[in-house]
């Protein structure tokens, strides 16, 4: 059954084995399996994180002002969305970029029912900028445009296979949940997304899955229902 689908991607999922900057070769896998789902009749947007471009870390060890270091991040989310819209609209993808942030000479403003009318129409809209704010992570910012846009789930690609009882990297013993509520999330204190992020869902019934971006075509099977990764639910 069709669907529409709030995917939530890192930036650091851009670069590649680079581990910075922007890999073409991801962007064409990526683009792949979006079109593979838009001719399967599904709606995709994509809310992108910066951290393949600026990393604040450094700078705010020596003091740069919190507000301006996530200006500065949100251009970065602002280039990746722009390098894949292109690609994809070079490539025969429909794609439409919508910022959070006024920046009218080289991208529109984020405009709900644009967007809506956008994803109707078959094209796949890149949300960036974040939310627009400071302290407002982009996770937070994939919630909030999926709840907006009346996405019927957000799919959080990560570089781990779903949600873990502890750090599965450094702990041999933590445990893998196929499933698990908000709630749980929220007593445990669980690492899936910020704290915003979970309150928003938690509270608009959003459905959240949990999935490694790294296993082969993991975007089109999540969407289709194979199971992976891991199903946060209200």
């Amino acid at each position: 059954m069709a669907s529409s689908v709030m995917l939530k991607l890192s930036g650091e999922a851009l670069s590649g084995d680079a581990g910075f900057g922007i890999d073409p070769g991801v962007l064409e896998r990526l683009c792949d399996q979006l079109e593979t789902l838009r001719q399967a009749g599904h709606s995709i947007a994509l809310v992108l994180g910066g951290g393949n471009l600026f990393r604040g870390k450094a700078l705010a060890d020596h003091g740069m002002d919190r507000v301006v270091g996530d200006r500065m991040g949100m251009l970065a989310t602002v280039m990746n969305a722009l390098a894949m819209a292109d690609f994809a609209n070079r490539r025969g993808l429909p794609a439409s970029v919508y910022s959070a942030m006024a920046i009218d000479s080289i991208t529109p403003c984020y405009n709900r029912d644009l967007a809506r009318a956008d994803l109707q129409a078959g094209k796949v809209v890149l949300l960036c900028a974040g939310t627009g704010n400071p302290f407002f992570t982009t996770d937070t910012a994939a919630c909030l445009r999926a709840i907006e846009l009346d996405c019927d789930m957000v799919l959080k690609a990560t570089n781990v296979d779903g949600v873990y009882s502890s750090d599965p990297r450094s702990d041999a013993n933590a445990e893998k949940y196929d499933r698990i509520s908000y709630d749980e999330v929220l007593n445990r204190g669980l690492g899936v997304m910020d704290l915003t992020a979970i309150v928003l869902c938690k509270e608009n019934a959003m459905p959240l899955l949990v999935f490694d971006i790294g296993d082969d075509n993991a975007i089109v099977r999540v969407v289709e229902g194979e199971a992976l990764g891991t199903r946060v639910v209200p």
